[in-house]
């Protein structure tokens, strides 16, 4: 009875963790600085990303630079990070290299971010709800590695760890998707409206996810 109890008392726990669910009017709350908190995003990705677009929103009002979103592979640092490192300053990396976009923004106000890339042409693009800023060239011809550490909440200075407290997160995000296509202007802006379809990287709708510290999941109530 007490090996049952103890089974029952693990899978509970472990369902508390880690489970795929869908997180539509949700976000995740970030409520303090640290080195721990974070959201690991469990997704299998067998082969190298040759292009992708990747949408989220955020709220937050702190005005050092922090990580909206780390991917890093095996032996690769940064290999797609996107990073605001001040109010109206936004950069994505694709394989450590930074391509930095600015754009005139209401500070603290929340945000929908959308980026792409394209391996053939190099070209990076940012959107903040719903406009375009100034398309980037970023390593062309390179291939995103696939088998992912993805995180939430903290940038990564190694495979999986490695965080930093002066780069988390404080704040809310929500509605993470992501393709590996790079979306159409009009597909980019019924995103931004809240119409978001056939993600086949990520779903918020359909979320693989593990929530290590503290971070609490709350309604979205400042769309």
């Amino acid at each position: 009875m007490d090996k049952l109890l103890l089974w029952v008392f693990l899978l509970t726990s472990l369902t508390e963790t880690l489970t795929q669910t869908d997180l539509r009017g949700k976000v995740f709350v970030f409520p303090r600085e640290s080195s721990t908190n974070h959201v690991n995003i469990i997704k299998e990705l067998d082969n190298p990303l040759q292009s992708f677009t990747l949408c989220l929103r955020a709220y937050s009002d702190i005005t050092r630079g922090y990580s909206l979103f780390s991917y890093n592979a095996k032996n690769r640092e940064n290999e797609l990070l996107l990073y605001k490192g001040k109010p109206g300053e936004y950069s994505l990396y694709i394989g450590n290299s930074k391509a930095a976009f600015k754009v005139n923004e209401e500070f603290p106000a929340p945000v929908h971010i959308c980026t792409s890339w394209e391996s053939s042409s190099g070209i990076a693009e940012l959107w903040v709800n719903g406009k375009p800023l100034v398309k980037k060239g970023l390593r062309q011809g390179y291939s995103v590695d696939a088998h992912p550490k993805i995180v939430l909440g903290q940038e990564q200075d190694s495979y999986g760890g490695g965080f930093d407290k002066s780069q988390s997160f404080v704040g809310e995000i929500g509605d993470v998707y992501m393709w590996d296509s790079v979306l159409s202007p009009e597909d980019i802006l019924l995103t931004y409206q809240g119409s978001a379809f056939n993600p086949n990287v990520l779903d918020w709708q359909a979320l693989n996810y593990e929530m290590k510290g503290y971070v609490i999941i709350k309604p979205l109530v400042w769309l």
